[in-house]
């Protein structure tokens, strides 16, 4: 397994991120359990939640996947082998649930939120706290276009000194954005470095095959910044697996399950998988590994989150690292870029 640094600190995390947003949903705490023992077996070190986790979120199951993490860390005791995320969620997102739904990435929520995660995950600090999306309206989400809104929002300097706050208590040693855009992360990198305070170490925003717009102004950023990118969704929600080609529809697959993941089956996607997929059958490779070693090679991002709800697709996930992809490959892959864009943003 390669390791990469996490921005500026003195970490580094495997190039492959085990996401958790399926614990507690679609998967059991011993299917967990399972996935985080082989996960380990293989390299990764870099372990990602999120209070709102499982997804879709639901009240019945607000933070069961913390609490699960929490459980194999009491069970195991091997918490310093990992490199932990979560997050704090941030309004809206159909969340009516978490601190009566009206969020803010001010001191009161940030603090309440952390705490009730380091309760469920049984551990005394968070490797890296994320800011799950923003608190201001703005482009995410599938959202392309910037629509401006007048609106208040919690000053971005109070959200990072309360996250100064909790750094210097030493719940968590460093901070993270997530489903950010380009002026945010500026702005909370300038904010930063004027006064002194918690400087974000990645981003963890979309990028797919289907979805590379993280490129257009983002790639810069994470590299000259060194706040690289945690990918999600390498697999557009299983849909360069090949599994939904022809309309079909998987037994117990998340796309099947859950009608609200509507992001990625637009007709533009189901007609740019097709092409990824057939292209990665003509040299012999399997759909998923190509899209994920695809991700995994950018010079932006510093690991790749794979989800999986079942070891087989687990195990798949792993051996993407041995792939190297062709000239022929890539050029294929570009080909298809160009035709169609990023049909799913």
């Amino acid at each position: 397994m390669e390791y990469r640094q996490l921005g500026r600190t003195d970490l580094k995390v495997s190039r492959l991120c085990l996401g958790t947003m399926t614990w507690g949903e679609q998967n059991t705490e011993a299917q967990a359990f399972a996935q985080i023992e082989r996960a380990k077996a293989y390299g990764i070190n870099f372990m990602d939640a999120a209070e709102m986790y499982p997804v879709p979120p639901r009240a019945e199951t607000y933070g069961a996947t913390e609490s699960i993490i929490g459980n194999w860390f009491a069970k195991r005791g091997d918490r310093s082998d990992w490199i932990l995320a979560s997050k704090v969620a941030g309004p809206g997102n159909g969340i009516s649930h978490i601190r009566g739904g009206a969020l803010k990435h001010n001191r009161q929520h940030i603090t309440a939120a952390l705490d009730a995660s380091l309760e469920r995950l049984q551990t005394d600090w968070i490797d890296l706290y994320q800011l799950h999306w923003p608190e201001r309206s703005t482009n995410f989400f599938g959202q392309l276009g910037y629509q401006h809104q007048e609106q208040d929002f919690t000053p971005l300097q109070e959200t990072l000194e309360v996250l100064g706050e909790q750094v210097k208590a030493g719940k968590i040693r460093h901070i993270g954005l997530s489903n950010e855009t380009p002026w945010g992360t500026m702005k909370f990198l300038q904010l930063a470095e004027q006064l002194g305070l918690p400087r974000a170490v990645s981003i963890q925003n979309p990028y797919n095959l289907l979805n590379r717009t993280f490129e257009v102004g983002l790639a810069e950023v994470a590299i000259r910044e060194q706040c690289g990118l945690l990918a999600y969704s390498p697999m557009a929600f299983g849909m360069l697996s090949g599994k939904y080609e022809n309309g079909a529809r998987p037994a117990n697959a998340r796309i099947t399950l859950f009608s609200r993941f509507t992001r990625y089956t637009n007709p533009q996607s189901q007609a740019a998988c097709s092409r990824y997929v057939q292209l990665a059958r003509e040299h012999g490779l399997d759909p998923a590994q190509m899209a994920l070693a695809f991700v995994t090679a950018q010079p932006f991002v510093t690991s790749n989150i794979i989800g999986a709800t079942s070891l087989e697709q687990l195990e798949a996930n792993l051996r993407s690292t041995e792939l190297k992809l062709s000239e022929d490959v890539l050029e294929g892959i570009a080909a298809i870029h160009k035709d169609q864009p990023n049909p799913a943003p």
